[in-house]
C-alpha cells in the first residue's frame, strides 16, 4: 500500500500522539519525585521486528539505545498476549542500571504473533548496590546495582510475583520502586490501547504501510542531508577529565566519512575502557549517534530505525564507547554520552560550520543523596541531574540554566524537594559569567546547594570539571564546573569531579555547573 504525503504525515502525527500520551500516563501516576516531577523516562512504539517507528519527545539517551532492548528481548523471550519483560542490564541494550525498561507484545485479533511493541524507559533513584541511588564510583558493574536481563515481569495480564520480589528486595525505596514500576505498566497499557484503537479505525494494512513508509521516508531525509555536505573524512577530539580513580584526560576521538549520501562514524584511537563507571556500552554510543545525526537534519526528520540506515557505526570493543563486562556503567550513559556528542559536533562543525553550537555544560552534573529520614522514619534516596549553558550557534546566544544534548528532564521544584526529603535548598541561582565570552555568548551555568538534615550519603558523577566547553568559531571557553561540600561549621572544601562522601546533619553540597562555549570572535 503506497500512502500519499498527507495521510503519511498524519500517521506520523498520530503514532507519535500514542508515545507522548504513554509519557503523560507515566508522568501523572509515578510515585517518585525523578518520575513525576524531572520527568526522567522515555516512551516508544516499535513494529513487529522490534523497530523504532515512533516515540515521544523525551530522553535522547533513553530513545536512541532502547530499540536494543526490545530487540534483546525479542531474541530471548517468546511474548504472549499479556506478558510484559523487564530488562535493565547495559549488556543487552540497557544505558544503565538504574534505567529500567518495560517492553509489551501487541496482538491483533487472530494473529499469532506480536503486530508492534510499545516500551518505555524510567530511571528509577535507587536500584541497589553499593551506595544510596546506584550512582557511586564503583570499578565493576555488580557495585552499581540489580542487573536484570530479560525476563517476563507479567505473565497472561498476571504478575511474576518471584520477578516482582527480586526486585523490590535490591532496593533501598520499595514503594517507590512499586509505585514507579506499575506507573510504566500503565503507560504501556495506553500505548497498546491506543495503537489498537488506531488499527479499529483505519485498518491494519494501513497501519503497516505506515510504518514501514516512515522508516523509508526518514532513511530519504537523512541521505538528502548527507548529501548536502562535502564530502570528506571530518576529524575531532575531546576527552573526558577522569574516571574517578586514575589521571586524565581520557580521549575520545571519531573520523566521520561522508560521501554519496552515507556516512561512516568511526571511533577508533578512542581510550580502552577504564577502572570507573565512565564506560559507555554500544546502545550508549548508538543513541548519541542517533541523536547528533536527527540535529544535524534542516528538516524535522521522524525518530524512527530508518534514519539509522544511511550511517555506520564503528565502535571498537573494549574501548570508553563499547565497554565490554564487567565494566562499571553508570557514568557512561550520563556523562560520556554527553562527551560522544561533544566530539560529534565538533568533527561535524568542519563540514556544517553554519549549522553547528559551541560545547554545551557537557555534563548532567549528577548528585545522589540517600539515607536513612529519621523525620519520615524511612530510608530514602534522591536523584538529580542539574542544568548547565547551552553553547551560543551562529546567530544567537547560548541558553542558560538548560539541560541540553543526551539529558531532557526538569528541574527537581524545590518546594517537593523539601516536602519530600530530609534536605533543604540553600542557594539555586544563575552562575553568572560562566558563559564563554563572543560574538554570541555562550549560557551561563546554575548553582545549587543543598544541605542535608540528616546524615546522607552523598555520590557526584560530574564532567567538565577540569576540561572547559569549547567555543567556536573564535568563541571562547565556557567556565568549568566545581563542585564543593560546606561543613556545618562553615568549613569549605572543593571536591573531585566524581566522589563518594558522607555527610553530617547541617553540611550542604554545593554544585557549580559549567557554563557553554561562545561562537565567533568578539569585535573590538
Amino acid at each position: 500500500m503506497k500512502l500519499d504525503p498527507v495521510t503519511l504525515a498524519v500517521m506520523n502525527n498520530r503514532m507519535a500522539a500514542i508515545a507522548e500520551e504513554m509519557g503523560v500516563v507515566l508522568g501523572q501516576t509515578g510515585f517518585s519525585p525523578n518520575i513525576k516531577e524531572r520527568r526522567d523516562f522515555s516512551c516508544a512504539l516499535f513494529d513487529g521486528r522490534g523497530e523504532l517507528v515512533a516515540q515521544a519527545a523525551h530522553i535522547p539517551v533513553h530513545l536512541g539505545s532502547t530499540p536494543l532492548s526490545v530487540r534483546a528481548v525479542i531474541e530471548r523471550l517468546e511474548l504472549a498476549p499479556g506478558d510484559v519483560a523487564i530488562v535493565n542490564d547495559p549488556f543487552a541494550g540497557g544505558t544503565h542500571l538504574p534505567d529500567v525498561t518495560l517492553v509489551a507484545p501487541i496482538f491483533l485479533d487472530g494473529e499469532r504473533r506480536p503486530f508492534a511493541y510499545a516500551a518505555d524507559r524510567a530511571h528509577h533513584a535507587d536500584i541497589g548496590g553499593m551506595a544510596p541511588g546506584s550512582m557511586a564510583l564503583a570499578t565493576e558493574i555488580y557495585q552499581e546495582g540489580f542487573r536484570l536481563p530479560p525476563v517476563k515481569l507479567m505473565v497472561a495480564g498476571k504478575p511474576a510475583r518471584d520477578v516482582f520480589e527480586l526486585f523490590f528486595a535490591n532496593t533501598r525505596v520499595r514503594d517507590e520502586r512499586e509505585g514507579d514500576l506499575r506507573a510504566q505498566l500503565a503507560a504501556l497499557r495506553v500505548g497498546a490501547d491506543r495503537l489498537l484503537g488506531l488499527v479499529a479505525a483505519v485498518g491494519r494494512a494501513e497501519v503497516a504501510a505506515a510504518m514501514e513508509a516512515l522508516k523509508d521516508y526518514a532513511d530519504r531525509l537523512m541521505r538528502a542531508t548527507l548529501k548536502k555536505i562535502p564530502p570528506g573524512v571530518y576529524r575531532a577530539a575531546d576527552a573526558m577529565d577522569d574516571d574517578g580513580f586514575d589521571r586524565g584526560p581520557i580521549p575520545i576521538r571519531v573520523a566521520i566519512e561522508v560521501r554519496g549520501g552515507h556516512a561512516t562514524v568511526d571511533f577508533t584511537g578512542t581510550a580502552p575502557q577504564v577502572r570507573g563507571s565512565i564506560n559507555a556500552n554500544y546502545a550508549i554510543t548508538l543513541s548519541a549517534t542517533f541523536y547528533v545525526m536527527k540535529c544535524l537534519a534542516a528538516e524535522a526528520v521522524p525518530a524512527n530505525e530508518g534514519l539509522m540506515r544511511p550511517i555506520k557505526l564503528i565502535a571498537p570493543p573494549a574501548t570508553i564507547v563499547n565497554a565490554l563486562p564487567p565494566a562499571a556503567v553508570a557514568g557512561g550513559n550520563v556523562e560520556t554520552s554527553q562527551r560522544i556528542v561533544d566530539v560529534l559536533f565538533r568533527a561535524l562543525a568542519q563540514a556544517a560550520p553554519e549549522r553547528i553550537a559551541a560545547a554545551s555544560s557537557g555534563s548532567m552534573s549528577n548528585l545522589t543523596v540517600g539515607g536513612y529520614d529519621t523525620f519520615r522514619a524511612r530510608h530514602f534516596s534522591y536523584y538529580e541531574t542539574i542544568a548547565g549553558g547551552a553553547g551560543a550557534a551562529p546567530g544567537h546566544p547560548g541558553a542558560s540554566g538548560i539541560h541540553t544534548h543526551m539529558t531532557n528532564t526538569l528541574n527537581t521544584p524545590i518546594e517537593a524537594l523539601e516536602a519530600y526529603y530530609p534536605m533543604r535548598v540553600t542557594e539555586y541561582r544563575m552562575r553568572r559569567g560562566s558563559g564563554g565570552r563572543g560574538k554570541f555568548a555562550g549560557g551561563d551555568g546554575l548553582v545549587r546547594e543543598l544541605e542535608c538534615l540528616v546524615k546522607s550519603n552523598v555520590s557526584l558523577l560530574t564532567e567538565r570539571r577540569l576540561i572547559a566547553p569549547w567555543g567556536l568559531a573564535g568563541g571562547g571557553d565556557g567556565a568549568v564546573g566545581e563542585n564543593y561540600v560546606v561543613r556545618r561549621n562553615g568549613q569549605r572544601e572543593k571536591l573531585p569531579g566524581k566522589t563518594n562522601l558522607g555527610l553530617a546533619p547541617g553540611d550542604r553540597i554545593r554544585i557549580e555547573t559549567p557554563g557553554g562555549g561562545a561562537w565567533g570572535r568578539t569585535r573590538k
